[in-house]
């Protein structure tokens, strides 16, 4: 009898330690299969470019790429880059200015376009590359261009000068609609259908310019570590679909955020989005 309490008691106490255990996120692969950081590291070492594709509030997606970058520096050395973005093709000279030490970060703030959330989620990124030396690459065009097309389509980029143009991938640039997130996006405006609605257009021209200037970064043995919006590169499309057309055999790997109730499980709509997703309770504080 004694050993039966003894034994109800064990039992007891791993329910309630099991309860207690509350991740603050889990890693799986795209089948939805359980995996640990040191799995994510060994596979972004082995590919050219790694997407981290990121929900922009979420405070473990900025902590992981952080991490994540630390260590690609670590075993990379100067055969490691970033990329994100968060940073506008036209804003490349004073990022390079401020990271060489030839700006103050007081002028570079006042004349960047910096996000809203840049202190908390990418100052450190930018301050890990003044540091240590690491090239960054502003992947992003010129808000005012993706505007452009928003109003216009892609044919209001033709008349921009030849200055405007360095800014912005090759034109014209394919343009495939019937991709799936494009073609969710224009479901969304409630116009399925009618090409009028340029918004998949003005998101296609932001994902080939980022494609564009990372393609131009990477030289043969270098490794890149972009950071964007998960939409960006979910399901190779996006940025992906792009550089796959300026190169068809660059070693890619994908990772993207999602939010769920419980990270015990990957829910099955978020199966396959990448090939690692790095999962979150979704009520985890939010950086803005």
């Amino acid at each position: 009898m004694k050993k039966f309490f003894l034994a109800i008691a064990f039992f007891a106490m791993c329910a309630a330690a099991q309860a207690q255990h509350m991740p603050a996120y889990q890693l799986f692969d795209k089948y939805g299969n359980k995996v640990d950081y040191g799995h994510m590291y060994n596979l972004a070492q082995r590919h050219q470019v790694t997407f981290f594709g990121e929900l922009h509030n979420n405070a473990i997606a900025h902590w992981l790429k952080l991490e994540l970058a630390k260590d690609l520096l670590e075993a990379k050395g100067e055969r490691f880059m970033m990329g994100a973005e968060m940073f506008e093709a036209d804003n490349q000279l004073i990022l390079n200015e401020y990271l060489g030490g030839h700006i103050s970060e007081r002028n570079f703030r006042a004349e960047a376009k910096l996000w809203p959330n840049y202190d908390t989620d990418i100052r450190p990124l930018v301050e890990l590359a003044r540091e240590r030396k690491i090239p960054f690459v502003a992947t992003n065009i010129p808000r005012r261009y993706a505007a452009l097309v928003n109003r216009l389509g892609f044919d209001a980029l033709l008349g921009l000068s030849e200055q405007a143009k360095t800014y912005i991938a090759p034109l014209p640039i394919e343009f495939d609609p019937n991709l799936p997130g494009y073609k969710a996006m224009l479901e969304m405006t409630g116009h399925p259908g009618h090409m009028g609605n340029n918004m998949p257009k003005a998101q296609a021209i932001k994902d080939a310019t980022m494609a564009h200037f990372i393609f131009n970064a990477l030289e043969r043995n270098t490794v890149m570590l972009h950071f964007n919006g998960a939409f960006h590169s979910n399901n190779e499309e996006g940025i992906v679909w792009y550089l796959r057309r300026l190169n068809p055999n660059m070693r890619i790997l994908t990772i993207s955020t999602v939010e769920q109730d419980s990270v015990d499980v990957l829910e099955e709509e978020h199966k396959g989005l990448a090939d690692i997703i790095l999962a979150v309770p979704t009520t985890m504080t939010k950086t803005h």
